[in-house]
């Protein structure tokens, strides 16, 4: 592809509503363009780089022995109802009428589609098992949408179900996708982890997140330091420690805190650290207020403390809610005479010395002994890991601490959605049975952003080349000199011939400009031709990643090249 020819509108400025590095970058280096909140146009370039990933999903898709499929991102209302998502799908879901008054949603995702086209045309265990897949676009009508393909409205998605005859099955089917998502991120040049999961609004028994590693990432999640063992934080096992969290001395004293609230307030007027206080969050069950006590360091796991509670619907109490329950505004309330429910964390069963709120204005007890002076209903696992925790997987792991993009996840749903949808099938013996099924996604438009935020520098994109829009970019230094123009020429075209995909920039531009607009795009490799080297019978070579170029031989400049690709490509299908 010519430069001259091709549109590649990049931008000097950086975007106004950019959060993130991803963002920036797609945006100035011409990849695409808003056109409303959370939903954009894939320009050129980032429909090459999308089409790539794409090819790699379905290259591991189809070689794991799932069937390629495309569903109708309208669906109607009924299926929906049938298994009973309908009414439990929050905001996100886009609902809408046809002309004829019929309900329909725009699909966010398919299960209750796959569902139906299954149960339709099989009915013999002799049919099982299926894996079946799409690459579709999504939607989500997300309340804040941010950070561009990061978490947009609209984007593009890979789901895959598996139908089988039992549990073993099921999870066979399972395992070779979980291996399947391993070779799809790291062909995409990726540093991933694959962490245990909450199965959140898709449901199921069984949930891994495939992570990119990024200080940008919205996602918490800890990695042993010994074994393999990683997990979302809202996921991941804690063990009880051997000791209370909390642990010193003195008679309950209520002590005068005016206007001190906070935890870190709180801490530095009374002269003690975080660690020795009770942190106390009052939050609305199914109607009704509980409250969740952990060490003030620490934050609430609110999925881990709803399954405690055994709550439907669970929410933060609104101030005149917490007054109400507690007689007490937030900042003040503590676990020492609370008339309602009191859930503590696990570290903090046999607690002693600690500082908690008096439930009185102005007030905070010390002193606290959880036993001796309070009334816990149940202790229960429910804060967040953290980095330094002991892996309940291996003796003498420790928790590390990182930043993750969720790129994919994987599901074991069981009969979820099978029994409600009566999607079921005769087995040897003429028995009627409910197939068990997985779920399986890769956000592919959010694999291009990860990749970025990964894989950038000051000056912009550093693509790894298996998602590059192109894998060579050829730059003519003076495209008015005859010489350097018919070099340039030479190159792109025995390039091209080689197979090498190529973006040549031909442009009548100072080489700063062009050199920029290289740096900004991403190509991983970088031939510059130039008079002066040429006269020599160099051209300057730089890899994207590399501080500085190096000169090599015009001769035989294209065969080199050629073969650097060729050798990076072999090492992608593993």
């Amino acid at each position: 592809m010519r430069f001259s020819r091709a549109f590649i509108p990049t931008l000097k400025e950086t975007p106004a509503d950019a959060q993130v590095v991803s963002h920036v970058y797609l945006v100035r280096g011409g990849y695409l363009r808003q056109l409303a909140a959370g939903i954009y146009n894939l320009l050129p370039l980032g429909w090459r780089v999308i089409k790539k990933i794409e090819d790699i999903v379905r290259d591991e898709m189809n070689r794991a022995g799932a069937e390629e499929v495309l569903m109708p991102a309208s669906v109607p209302a009924e299926l929906w109802q049938e298994s009973g998502r309908w009414q439990v799908y929050g905001p996100e879901l886009l609902r809408w009428k046809d002309r004829k008054g019929a309900e329909f949603c725009t699909g966010p995702t398919h299960e209750e589609v796959i569902v139906d086209m299954v149960r339709r045309d099989t009915s013999s265990y002799r049919d099982l098992p299926l894996n079946l897949y799409q690459i579709q676009s999504k939607f989500r009508d997300e309340k804040r949408p941010r950070a561009g393909l990061m978490r947009g409205r609209e984007f593009i998605m890979k789901d895959a179900y598996s139908f089988d005859r039992d549990e073993a099955g099921a999870l066979k089917a399972y395992d070779a996708m979980y291996a399947a998502y391993g070779r799809i991120f790291k062909r995409c040049g990726l540093d991933f982890r694959a962490v245990e999961a909450d199965t959140g609004a898709i449901g199921g028994s069984r949930s891994h997140e495939f992570q990119v590693l990024a200080e940008s990432g919205e996602d918490a999640i800890v990695s042993c330091d010994t074994c393999d063992y990683a997990a979302n934080v809202e996921q991941a096992e804690i063990m009880k420690p051997a000791e209370p969290g909390i642990q010193g001395a003195g008679e309950l004293t209520a002590v005068a805190t005016p206007t001190q609230k906070t935890i870190d307030d709180v801490s530095k007027f009374l002269g003690v650290a975080p660690s020795q206080l009770i942190k106390t969050l009052v939050y609305m069950a199914d109607g009704s207020a509980v409250a969740a006590i952990i060490r003030g360091d620490r934050e609430l796991n609110e999925i881990a403390f709803k399954k405690a509670v055994g709550a439907t619907q669970l929410y933060l109490a609104r101030d005149e809610e917490v007054v109400a329950a507690t007689g007490v505004a937030p900042g003040f309330v503590g676990p020492v005479g609370l008339n309602i429910p009191v859930y503590a964390d696990l570290e903090l069963e046999g607690a002693t010395g600690a500082v908690t709120g008096a439930n009185r204005a102005g007030h905070h007890n010390t002193g606290v002994d959880l036993a001796r002076d309070a009334k816990v209903t149940k202790f229960a696992s429910i804060r967040l890991a953290g980095g330094g925790d002991k892996c309940p997987r291996c003796p003498g792991g420790h928790f590390r601490p990182f930043k993750g993009i969720e790129v994919g996840h994987v599901f074991f749903l069981g009969t979820k959605y099978s029994v409600p949808m009566k999607c079921n099938f005769l087995d040897e013996d003429r028995q009627t049975k409910p197939m068990v099924m997985g779920c399986y996604g890769i956000g592919i438009t959010r694999i291009a952003a990860a990749a970025i935020e990964q894989n950038h520098d000051a000056n912009g994109i550093c693509w790894p080349l298996a998602i590059a829009p192109f894998e060579v970019e050829v730059i003519s230094l003076q495209p008015g000199d005859a010489a350097v123009k018919a070099a340039a020429d030479a190159l792109y075209a025995e390039l091209t011939a080689a197979g090498v995909e190529v973006l040549y920039d031909d442009r009548d531009e100072r080489p700063g400009a062009k050199f920029k607009d290289a740096d900004l795009i991403g190509v991983p490799l970088r031939i510059a031709i130039g008079a002066r080297s040429l006269k020599e019978g160099k051209l300057e070579f730089k890899r994207r990643t590399d501080k500085d170029a190096t000169l090599i031989a015009a001769d035989g400049a294209a065969a080199y090249v050629a073969g650097l690709v060729a050798a990076e490509k072999a090492t992608f299908r593993s």
